[in-house]
């Protein structure tokens, strides 16, 4: 009996999630996102843009991290445009890179309102093929092809381009619902027929314009496994992304877990539900954006009872109100607010305070040079990030020296 296909999911948080209007995340939060992202096991980050100068130093460091084994078992992708200049400038600016997207437009109202005619449906095709034969040639090891508004590509052509993605060297193809504007009945249909034409994975990348966009992820990627290929659905922490947002990665892995009918498909069982309030958390500090009360599994009402009958049945039996257990989100243990004395390490810390900060992390440095040297490292991550450092990162800090002074480092 074949191996059944399965789920995984590709985080977008640092890519997509960035790109959000108003919100942004220092080099060292997106890296230590793609940390909680490897504890989770999460499959794949697409951890940023390879042609984006800013971002150059921070991708080299963490494809450095991964080669140490401070990531051990993510993959850390790029998103590129898909013709074969980027994909040669990526790869010099980022030598490491194995993993990429691919990304062009599909749809007539793309090809016709957004290129202007400087391209049409054959040369959109051709562009994508030259790009992956880039691709290939440098080196990668896993490319994936995005069909940017697939959602309002016409069918036939979304199948030829996906097909001669293939036939290229892809890997997998992205397909993108841009535009937030599928149902899961569409959605469905669509990568039913695609995944069965092409027999490569697909990548489910929807948006929240409708309020529909996990729904249409489970249903892209239910599509994808009933043709017989794996899916890997495309997820932001808490939610995050262009618009309205990406798919909530936590909602996601509840609905895959716990949603009716759900049973016969299989998530990557490398997935930790535990770590999400942890990343959630930490997410919500470093976007500056507060988790909404009624948030699944990890909002402050996900497991709050006041009507009488409620509070009652959730007492005698928590399965007569709640689906799923708090502790298996990682919640459950008591937030602790010092409110007397507090030192924290910041932008003009002394090496006394800092010390103190530290010495209660249970760190200790070996002498006073490498005191020193985190010490300075630590008021560049706080002149970094414009906001005081949470434990993790000051235990990265000390723990990846080199690493975090990469992050810190940008040349004009």
């Amino acid at each position: 009996m074949s191996q059944k296909p399965k789920i995984y999911l590709l985080d977008v948080t640092n890519r997509d999630g960035v790109q959000t209007s108003r919100i942004c995340l220092s080099k060292l939060q997106k890296t230590m996102i793609n940390w909680y992202l490897d504890k989770m096991g999460v499959s794949q980050s697409e951890f940023g843009f390879p042609l984006t100068r800013h971002e150059t130093n921070y991708l080299n460091a963490n494809l450095e991290l991964a080669k140490i084994k401070g990531l051990t078992n993510i993959r850390l992708s790029g998103w590129l445009r898909a013709t074969k200049e980027d994909v040669k400038s990526a790869f010099k600016l980022v030598p490491d890179l194995k993993y990429i997207n691919l990304s062009i437009s599909t749809s007539d109202q793309m090809i016709i309102h957004k290129f202007k005619g400087k391209l049409d449906h054959q040369s959109v095709i051709r562009e994508m093929e030259e790009a992956v034969g880039e691709a290939v040639k440098l080196g990668a090891e896993t490319i994936g092809v995005n069909a940017e508004d697939a959602s309002r590509t016409d069918l036939k052509y979304l199948i030829d381009f996906a097909i001669q993605a293939k036939k290229a060297g892809a890997g997998r193809i992205r397909y993108c619902d841009t535009l937030g504007c599928d149902t899961p009945f569409s959605i469905y249909e669509r990568i039913k027929l695609l995944a069965e034409a092409v027999d490569l994975p697909i990548e489910v990348h929807c948006h929240n314009d409708l309020g529909l966009v996990v729904a249409n992820s489970i249903a892209g990627a239910r599509a994808s496994n009933d043709a017989g290929v794996d899916a890997y659905i495309n997820t932001c922490v808490n939610g995050m992304g262009e618009r309205a947002g990406n798919a909530d990665l936590v909602s996601v892995i509840l609905a895959l877990k716990f949603g009716q009918g759900m049973q016969d498909y299989h998530l990557d069982e490398k997935v930790d539900l535990k770590m999400a309030w942890k990343i959630c958390k930490y997410a919500s500090y470093a976007f500056g954006v507060p988790i909404p009360i009624n948030q699944p599994g990890v909002g402050a009402n996900a497991f709050a009872h006041e009507s009488g009958i409620h509070a009652d049945g959730a007492l005698k039996d928590r399965r007569n109100y709640e689906l799923y257990d708090y502790e298996e989100l990682g919640r459950g243990e008591p937030e602790i607010i010092e409110t007397g004395r507090k030192i924290t390490a910041g932008e003009y810390s002394g090496i006394k305070g800092f010390r103190n900060v530290y010495e209660k992390l249970e760190v200790a440095f070996k002498d006073d040079a490498e005191a020193t040297r985190i010490l300075e490292l630590v008021r560049y991550a706080n002149v970094h990030n414009q906001k005081p450092l949470v434990d993790d990162e000051l235990n990265f800090i000390a723990r990846y020296p080199d690493i975090a002074h990469k992050i810190f480092t940008m040349t004009p």
